[in-house]
């Protein structure tokens, strides 16, 4: 399949397009970007900077990629960065802009997200595979998101914050802490309201899974003592249970970094 440009795009030298790619009207592909096989780009949206992107990702009008951090006085170098996996969809006015050096320069996210109107991913985060942002959701700079989270519409999540994998954040939710792998929040600021169990079952995990991951999720966050003595026996009684112990890994992973607790 033979590559698409619309007479008012403009594609500036230096840009690479893979094979069949789509560039719809008035689109902007800057001369450092790197569109993967099958992209398509629909009309008014721009790919700028250093930035490149998977096979198959869809851009809806307006969306606006690779863009410069929203850091007062950063001067924009090739060493700022965007990489986006395959698969990814952004919808209409969805922005995430390049990393800056100082911090490895690189902004990531994995394949197959689908990142809904308006929502935005600023500068160094690390987004992972099959993650979901509804209208609005907002990460600040140096976010770690996992696989499979689920954001709801309108939350937003501080900077340098940890989000574990199969996570959901409610609508309108104010993350402030890190969350847990398979953990539910909701609220400003947000607090754990259990676990992501619809996730869960719609990704598969067995019943015994589900058990293992709410067994050590009460043994953590509920029952006398404090909370790290609650963490430290948890890693001693699940020790032979990979997912109970995943959600023990990330808490430490953290240091003194603060956690959402229900």
């Amino acid at each position: 399949m033979s590559t698409q440009i619309h007479p008012t795009a403009l594609v500036e030298d230096g840009a690479q397009l893979g094979v069949g790619v789509t560039i719809g009207p008035f689109c902007h592909v800057g001369p450092n970007v790197r569109l993967g096989d099958g992209c398509v780009l629909r009309s008014h949206s721009v790919v700028t900077g250093h930035a490149t992107l998977g096979r198959n990702c869809v851009l809806f009008p307006h969306a606006v990629l690779g863009s410069s951090p929203q850091v007062i006085g950063f001067a924009e170098t090739p060493e700022s960065r965007l990489e986006i996996g395959d698969g990814c969809t952004f919808r209409e006015y969805a922005t995430a802009h390049s990393g800056m050096p100082k911090f490895g320069g690189l902004t990531r996210i994995g394949d197959n997200c689908y990142i809904m109107i308006g929502a935005h991913i600023a500068h160094d985060n690390r987004i992972g595979n099959n993650v979901v942002m509804a209208n609005n959701v907002s990460l600040a700079g140096h976010i770690e998101v996992g696989d499979n989270v689920w954001f709801g519409g309108l939350s937003a999540v501080h900077q340098f914050s940890r989000i574990g994998r199969n996570a959901f954040i409610g609508g309108g939710a104010i993350v402030v802490e890190d969350v847990i792998p398979f953990g539910s929040v909701v609220g400003n600021h947000a607090k754990l309201s259990g676990l992501n169990m619809v996730g869960l079952k719609r990704r598969g995990f067995s019943k015994a899974e589900q058990m293992q991951i709410r067994s050590a999720y009460k043994a953590i966050f509920f029952g006398p003592g404090l909370f790290r003595d609650r963490l430290e026996q948890a890693a001693a009684d699940y020790a032979d249970q990979p997912l109970a112990m995943e959600i023990v890994s990330f808490i430490k992973a953290g240091g003194d970094r603060p956690i959402c607790k229900p």
